[in-house]
């Protein structure tokens, strides 16, 4: 059995008529001739009823000559020594975002304790160790 005489889906029908559609919309077909190809291809029953519809217009490949196109090459390889931009290579990229986030949460230590009237113990400090040790580690890591 050729392709021919293979059966079309509904699938196979909607997506010419919305090849048709866009042909209309780009003004490659004048109403009347979408308007009579959009019957054709809901009324196709095999492949071929609906390899003509097609076929003469600009833009669409009929699916017997359509290629497979290779995919964009990848990347190239970073080469060993090459020292690649890291995140936060310079500290005001990180320190200032978290630097916020202490500072809010210092905040909200803070008028939690005045609001309360009493001592509460200054949780917010355990969030600068990161701060600290991120800001050590930029100015003075990776072998500088």
């Amino acid at each position: 059995m050729g392709r021919g005489e293979m059966r079309a889906g509904d699938g196979d029908r909607k997506q010419v008529a919305d090849q048709l559609k866009t042909a209309l919309d780009e003004g490659r077909l004048d109403l009347n001739e979408y308007d009579e190809r959009v019957q054709r291809a809901y009324g196709a029953k095999t492949y071929g009823d609906l390899d003509g519809l097609l076929d003469d217009l600009p833009g669409t490949v009929p699916v017997q000559h359509s290629q497979i196109q290779p995919a964009a090459p990848p990347a190239p390889p970073v080469a060993a020594g090459a020292s690649t931009p890291a995140y936060g290579e310079n500290p005001r990229q990180w320190l200032g975002g978290y630097a916020g986030v202490v500072a809010l949460c210092t905040l909200i230590w803070l008028f939690t304790m005045v609001a309360s009237q009493h001592w509460i113990y200054p949780w917010p400090v355990w969030m600068l160790i990161p701060l600290v040790l991120g800001f050590f580690g930029q100015r003075f890591g990776r072998g500088r």
